[in-house]
């Protein structure tokens, strides 16, 4: 399970370097996008695509080449696999038949924007993408209500207001932090309340990846 970059490809381990190249195989959310980190460092290793979308024989036929005896680097596009991705179904199989599976470590967007984040992060709450649908979104939030801890969300820019919008009714007008493109050369960083988010990119169309962390309410 090798972690790649969130953006920026000097975000690399000289492990996940070197691991790269010596495996037999690289499973890959999305060959096109990994193949641009593998040229950056001069990696040749062959690539299988690997996504939510692929078909149950892909699966398979990457099992059983780990049951012959050969080494795959699981990676998704950005950051750690297995995460708001597929991986873990990979992973699951390859458990349940006795393969180990060996974990290196890296970037990831959830850690990086709780550290710009200012909040309290002994604990928090990682709930990935919420729901398309408005009454799914609410009924979302509603039940994160009690939450005590951030939330850390990832949401794209074509439902980011709507989501924002979404917890500034239910939540009410809580701190939050939006990162922007994070390590990317337009990375943004947004502080404030809820409803001045809401505010600032209804003047500001959002545009690129993002990981909103919603803070904890006042302790009263």
């Amino acid at each position: 399970m090798v972690a790649t970059p969130i953006g920026n490809l000097e975000d690399i381990t000289l492990r996940a370097l070197r691991v790269l190249q010596e495996v037999a195989l690289i499973a890959a959310e999305d060959t096109r996008h990994t193949r641009k980190l593998l040229a950056r460092y001069t990696i040749e290793t062959p690539m299988l695509s690997f996504h939510k979308h692929s078909p149950p024989a892909r699966l398979r036929e990457l099992l059983q080449r780990l049951e012959a005896g050969e080494s795959i680097a699981l990676v998704t596009d950005a950051g750690t696999p297995g995460i708001s991705d597929p991986g873990a179904a990979l992973v699951k199989a390859a458990l349940e038949s006795g393969i180990p599976v060996v974990p290196v470590p890296g970037p990831s967007a959830i850690t990086a924007a709780l550290s710009v984040s200012g909040f309290p992060a002994q604990r928090f709450r990682f709930e990935g993408f919420p729901p398309r649908k408005e009454g799914a979104r609410t009924r979302f939030f509603e039940a994160l209500q009690a939450e005590d801890a951030p939330i850390v969300l990832f949401e794209s820019p074509y439902r980011l207001l709507k989501t924002l919008q979404t917890a500034h009714t239910v939540l009410g007008n809580r701190p939050v932090t939006v990162c922007r493109e994070m390590t990317k050369q337009f990375e943004q960083i947004f502080h404030g309340t809820l409803g001045e988010a809401v505010a600032h990119y209804q003047q500001h169309a959002p545009r690129g990846e993002f990981v909103i962390i919603i803070g904890a309410p006042k302790q009263e």
